[in-house]
């Protein structure tokens, strides 16, 4: 009798042990739950954010006036600016005049419109965007020129 009266409570204590680590598993569940659910909520909040702002950055450039663009941009003397043509400029005084005269001299007129593929990426609090873009360009002598963008 003794026998069995230890052999039920070893397996009432599994029982117990069991029930525990059962209900710390599901725990755990509910709070990863919640954290990848808050965290697509962020993700998905931020989106019309990074909408807008890519939104008012192709508005700037469309202006055809590199100062309405230069809110966009960190202007730190020792930056490098990748851009279409020509490859690479030193620092912010070299960009302005480089770009004006590689895109904006000979421009009746000029459009940027972002595609509708923007996709937004965060890694704690650093964010970045890709998206797809297009150039329109009606120069001085009435050539249009256009050009798809990322």
């Amino acid at each position: 009798m003794a026998i069995a009266n230890n052999y039920l409570l070893d397996r009432s204590g599994q029982r117990s042990r069991a029930r525990l680590l059962l209900c710390v598993a599901f725990a755990l569940g509910v709070v990863l739950l919640t954290f990848v659910v808050a965290r697509a909520q962020q993700q998905s909040n931020d989106d019309p954010t990074f909408r807008k702002l890519t939104d008012d950055y192709c508005a700037a450039w469309s202006t055809g006036n590199i100062d309405n663009a230069g809110k966009f941009y960190a202007q730190d003397s020792n930056l490098i600016f990748y851009d279409v043509t020509p490859f690479s400029y030193h620092g912010w005084k070299e960009y302005v005049p480089g770009v004006h005269k590689a895109l904006l001299d000979n421009a009746a007129e000029v459009k940027l419109t972002a595609g509708k593929d923007l996709r937004v990426t965060q890694r704690g609090n650093v964010a970045w965007t890709t998206v797809p873009m297009h150039f329109y360009e009606k120069t001085k002598d009435g050539k249009v020129m256009e050009a798809e963008l990322r």
